[in-house]
């Protein structure tokens, strides 16, 4: 009998582009068994931004995995080698930026699709900000300038994300409304700091690099309002450091 793979799916609320010690990347290849994965950065939400790309390759090249990056502004692959890529791969990390702009360009080359086939076929999927947001039915974006609410997700997560929860003002309210209001369904948010390992759409593990950071469960309350449940972080910390005690 064929043993179907486990359909697994990070949230991160930070790593190698935000932060310096690297606890949330470390976390993310933890994840995977092979003992070099394949670790894929797509940066279409930056616009293939050199400098992002730059960042990732600094910060993977230096770890026990093979990284490399697929960029669609300049893609040099064609269908069938994209495909492929794709399916070869450990791991796909997507960054941060403009998640309209993302999903656009992902349905224009079929990436949607073959992101779906890697994930059901065991690939982790992860990503920050517009990179987490993408996976969800839904999602809470500045995507086309004020905060707003985004529904045409890739639905690989059920439900919505809102990134950034705690970071950057006016997050929280809006979201809280938009989930209150129904524009968005019940859903997940991430403080920055935050991992949150989804496997077959259950949530599996959640870890922090900051004490204080958390990821909230956020649905309606059925009295035009919203119930948000924060749910226990496991505190990350350096493999030199012994783990607190609980």
């Amino acid at each position: 009998m064929a043993v179907i793979p486990e359909r697994r799916l990070a949230l991160l609320g930070g790593g190698f582009s935000t932060d310096d010690d690297g606890l949330l990347d470390d976390w993310v290849l933890e994840q995977v068994r092979a003992p070099r994965p394949k670790v894929c950065f797509v940066p279409t939400a930056s616009g293939d931004a050199p400098a992002y790309v730059e960042q990732f390759l600094t910060a993977y090249q230096a770890r026990s995995c093979e990284p490399s990056v697929l960029e669609l502004f300049r893609r040099d692959l064609d269908d069938d080698n994209l495909r492929s890529f794709l399916l070869s791969q450990d791991v796909v990390y997507v960054g941060g930026g403009n998640t309209a702009n993302l999903l656009a360009v992902w349905r224009a080359h079929g990436v949607d699709r073959l992101l779906r086939q890697a994930f059901d076929r065991g690939t982790l999927l992860c990503g920050i900000s517009a990179g987490a947001n993408c996976w969800a039915e839904g999602s809470h974006t500045d995507s086309f300038g004020p905060l707003t609410h985004l529904s045409d997700g890739l639905g690989v997560l059920s439900g919505s994300v809102c990134p950034h929860y705690d970071s950057e003002p006016g997050r929280r309210s809006s979201y809280r409304t938009a989930v209150a209001n129904h524009a968005l369904p019940a859903g997940w948010a991430v403080e920055d700091g935050v991992g949150a390992l989804f496997t077959d759409g259950q949530l599996t593990d959640t870890v922090t690099r900051a004490p204080q950071a958390q990821l909230y469960r956020v649905e309606p309350d059925g009295d035009n309002g919203v119930k948000e449940q924060a749910l226990p972080c496991r505190l990350l910390v350096p493999a030199h450091q012994p783990t607190p005690p609980a």
